[in-house]
């Protein structure tokens, strides 16, 4: 797959020879859920410290809301985030592993600088958007992504976004993982939403269609296809 002047190795090929059809089980029994009273606590939480209320909302993205943001937004650009980096530090036995093979994804982890994209969200009903992106960011408790706001950086000047940043205190916080064992896992591991190569594949190509290279994550895509390669 050609990205600008680089071909990935890793390609659908790849994902689909992983890729297995699963049943969504929902959490794994121990973990105690976020309530509709906890979601509502952290939309009145992050309104309450919004740096501009009257708008704009801007929401910083660094993985899968790139390509599946799932909520509304006005407009998109380039934005990198200083002392903060990608990470494949969330360690998950739903969506994209499961209880017989944990699955990693990624979070935002400290250290180091991330590019991404920066989605202005509509100020109409807000609330009510905030609510279910943080439902689709966060599931149990403790959190394992935190909202804050930070500032990332623009061609235009900085600005202050919505960032999920990596909750060490997580029990699913796996720590800094050596780029082999992330790719063992990325190469096998698979949920309901699919496969962890599949996640990767997609990061990846989103980031490179927007000029955007990332190279850890260009590393690990090489590494996962060989892995998958070698069966």
């Amino acid at each position: 797959m050609e990205q600008g002047q680089r071909t990935l190795r890793l390609t659908p090929a790849h994902v689909a020879r992983v890729h297995r059809e699963m049943e969504d089980l929902g959490q794994p029994p121990g973990l105690m859920p976020q309530t509709d009273a906890d979601y509502a606590e952290w939309v009145e939480r992050i309104l309450a410290t919004h740096p501009n209320p009257e708008g704009p909302t801007l929401l910083f993205a660094y993985g899968s809301l790139i390509w599946r943001p799932e909520i509304e937004h006005l407009g998109e650009r380039g934005g990198v985030l200083r002392g903060w980096r990608r990470s494949f530090c969330l360690r998950q036995w739903r969506f994209r592993g499961s209880l017989d093979f944990p699955g990693l994804m990624m979070s935002l982890d400290e250290g180091g600088e991330c590019q991404g994209v920066l989605f202005e969200l509509p100020q109409t009903d807000l609330s009510e958007r905030l609510n279910k992106l943080f439902r689709r960011e966060f599931t149990i408790k403790p959190n394992t992504n935190i909202p804050r706001w930070l500032t990332v950086e623009t061609d235009e000047g900085p600005v202050e976004a919505l960032v999920f940043v990596m909750n060490r205190a997580s029990p699913q916080y796996s720590g800094d993982l050596p780029p082999g064992e992330v790719a063992d896992v990325l190469a096998k591991a698979c949920g309901h939403l699919g496969s962890g190569a599949d996640y990767l594949l997609n990061t990846v190509t989103q980031l490179e269609m927007r000029g955007m290279h990332d190279p850890g994550l260009w590393e690990l895509q090489e590494m996962v296809a060989e892995r998958i390669e070698a069966g």
